[in-house]
């Protein structure tokens, strides 16, 4: 067994949110210098606190190993001259490489002879290369860093000691001013200075003094904690996993609670008292364990143990007082004018400096949704609610309540919405025009909703690309591509017979005829067609549709996105299936001819062949079919069309010449041929596919 080593650096505290990831890539970078130093271990374990980062490698060994290597040098030809003696070439050759000619052996490399050494590179003592680990610690990036003092260095936060032990023995380096030594420090006011002896003691010596460096144990410590107080109190505690790792990366030695505020609060929106205690102050909120109703209490996690905790809860909820006071002022507040005065404020406020006002905006996003609204062919009240919910869609934007809390956004529309006395599918839609808010999120489900959602996502993207403010590698500020998945899984979900093309065109066409400036018409239209296609694309593929029936089905378009999803799952499913192999093989051919002739009337007087009158017959009487199943989003029809197409298709090119020597017969077998693909094409390329059937 070998000796573990460990490294810790101490900080001031960190922010939350880059904890783990800050841990997860010390681990990460901890393995691979191992593993470039050639230093065989048997595990490495990280920890982390908001005042460290630590990482420990268990069983390290005590030397590098050892590398044999062979060298190749010069070809024989170089190596010795008529006379069969070594030239300077092969002498200098070994002599770089610590050898001499004596130990030159050859070796024919694709028919050419080369001369070769062995050498043996002996390892070096571990002690000697782990100061070498400092250059990890440096290498640590950060989503923020800063500077202290007179330091150059860049950090997450200053350094103020470093652990580096290799066994009882000190590893020598230094960072910005502080040398390695084996001494760590407990909790910040109730633990004391630790002096370390080996390894394998951190954990044990500083939970002694209160720091547990284990993030999943607290996290387990605070889950415990909360599900003792709902069996001691009989409520239910919403435990929400982004928080509980937030929580766990605010103390070392969590002590849960529970405080109260008072019932008066309740009258507040829920979502209001629930955004307050998450967001601001980092507490869980309590609900009746039979209905779920949201109680006058709340979960706090205290960075301490349970002394004078009493004193803990009255501070906190102190404060959390003062933040429900001010929200309750400003939902009294903002209800004693209507929605006409938020709105007449929308034109004092800047969307985005070349788009206008959110009124501006507002102005659009009605228009597109007047025109979504024909799209899909909404009845009178429908479109009448639709028009009305994308009107007062922004005024909340303006409200005390979402100036102070703008996670509410669309939330308190809603909520005010109903409380001014608007209809309810209005103010529904108005909550649900955000949704999805993340790529996997929450779908709107009213229709109104989900056109109001599709019509503010459309002038967004149209607008900031035709503004020039398109995504660029993994920078995308006003978060286009999320938009973009948001609607065209919003169109999956309603299955409207729209295609996406025609959406962004109609909101493409708003900006190119308006006073804003932009890209020209042939840039903008290109950017847009782009754009929505790689974000298809991107969908397809995280459906596990594989590139080459992506291309098949949307490399002409991506129409109809979710006939285009039911295409492509079915397409895949075919490649692999031997049934369908005769179908295939039939369409490819027709495919590949079909490009040398043009689509116009075929003469059926120059039909010649029984065969290829017989494919013409069938061709007719199956276009008509073959168009209703298609314009009804039925894939599964179609293929079933086509495959009638297929002994038809195989008769007539085992027994017609198409590039005849007479040229009218010739163009007239292409024109049929050109008319079947254009049929086949309109429903997807099936010569794009890297069929998989057997041979």
């Amino acid at each position: 067994m070998g000796q573990h080593v460990l490294f810790e650096i101490g900080l001031e505290e960190m922010p939350a949110r880059f904890i783990d990831q800050a841990e997860s890539q010390l681990l990460d970078k901890t393995k691979k210098w191992l593993d470039e130093q050639r230093i065989s271990y048997s595990g490495v374990t990280s920890f982390s606190t908001p005042r460290r980062l630590a990482v420990r490698i268990e069983n390290i060994a005590d030397r590098q190993e050892d590398i044999n290597e062979e060298a190749k040098g010069p070809a024989m030809k170089i190596a010795k001259d008529d006379a069969g003696n070594w030239t300077k070439a092969a002498i200098g050759f070994t002599r770089g490489q610590g050898k001499t000619v004596d130990d030159i052996y050859t070796k024919e490399i694709k028919g050419v002879s080369y001369i070769f050494v062995k050498k043996q590179i002996i390892g070096k003592e571990t002690m000697e290369l782990l100061p070498s680990f400092k250059d990890v610690i440096l290498s640590l990036q950060f989503g923020k860093n800063m500077r202290w003092g007179e330091e150059k260095l860049r950090f997450i936060r200053p350094i103020r000691w470093l652990v580096a032990l290799y066994g009882e023995r000190t590893i020598p380096f230094e960072i910005a001013h502080v040398k390695t030594g084996n001494t760590t420090y407990g909790h910040r006011f109730l633990g004391e200075k630790i002096t370390l002896v080996q390894p394998q003691d951190y954990e044990k010596m500083l939970n002694e003094q209160y720091v547990i460096v284990e993030p999943k144990k607290r996290e387990q410590l605070i889950i415990d904690g909360i599900h003792a107080l709902e069996n001691n109190q009989g409520f239910h505690v919403s435990i929400d996993d982004s928080l509980l790792r937030e929580v766990r990366n605010l103390v070392e030695y969590p002590t849960v609670f529970v405080g109260s505020f008072e019932k008066e609060f309740l009258e507040v929106p829920s979502e209001v008292l629930i955004t307050s205690m998450k967001e601001h102050q980092r507490y869980f909120p309590v609900f009746d364990d039979r209905d779920r109703k949201l109680l006058p209490h709340f979960i706090g996690v205290r960075n301490g143990d349970s002394n004078h905790l009493e004193t803990v809860i009255r501070g906190n909820e102190k404060v959390l007082r003062a933040r429900l006071s001010d929200a309750k002022f400003f939902f009294d507040t903002d209800q004693k004018q209507d929605i006409a005065f938020y709105q007449r404020k929308l034109a004092n406020v800047v969307f985005q400096e070349k788009l206008g006002t959110i009124q501006d905006k507002v102005d659009r996003v009605v228009k597109i949704t007047e025109l979504i609204c024909e799209k899909i062919a909404c009845d009178e009240k429908t479109t009448k609610q639709a028009i009305r919910a994308a009107e007062i869609c922004k005024f909340d934007l303006v409200t005390n309540m979402v100036n102070e809390f703008t996670d509410l956004q669309g939330i308190m529309g809603e909520k005010y919405a109903r409380i001014f006395g608007e209809e309810e599918a209005v103010c529904k839609a108005v909550g649900e025009q955000y949704l999805p808010d993340h790529a996997e999120g929450e779908l709107p489900q009213s229709l109104i909703g989900s056109i109001l959602s599709v019509a503010d996502k459309l002038d967004t993207i149209a607008g900031s690309i035709y503004a020039g403010l398109r995504p660029t590698g993994s920078q995308d500020p006003y978060g286009l591509r999320r938009q973009a998945l948001g609607i065209l899984r919003i169109l999956e979900n309603t299955k409207w017979h729209v295609a996406v093309e025609d959406l962004f065109q109609m909101a493409g066409e708003l900006f190119a005829s308006s006073a804003i400036e932009g890209l020209d018409a042939a840039d903008f239209e290109k950017e847009l067609h782009d754009f929505i296609q790689k974000r298809a694309n991107y969908l397809l593929k995280e459906a596990g549709i594989s590139s080459d029936v992506i291309q098949a089905v949307t490399g002409n378009g991506i129409g109809e996105f979710p006939y285009a999803m039911q295409k492509a799952v079915i397409l895949s499913e075919k490649r692999n299936d031997e049934a369908f192999k005769l179908t295939q093989e039939a369409l490819s051919r027709v495919l590949n001819l079909a490009e040398k002739g043009q689509v116009g009337t075929v003469d059926e007087g120059r039909l010649e062949t029984e065969s290829e009158k017989i494919l013409y017959d069938t061709f007719q009487q199956l276009k008509k079919e073959f168009v209703e199943a298609n314009d009804s989003n039925d894939a599964m029809a179609v293929l079933r069309v086509l495959e009638q197409l297929a002994l038809p298709i195989h008769s007539f090119f085992d027994n017609n010449m198409v590039m005849a020597k007479d040229e009218k017969l010739k163009q007239n077998r292409l024109t049929l041929l050109a008319n079947m693909s254009q049929m086949i094409h309109s429903f997807a390329d099936f010569s794009a596919i890297a069929w998989k059937q057997q041979n």
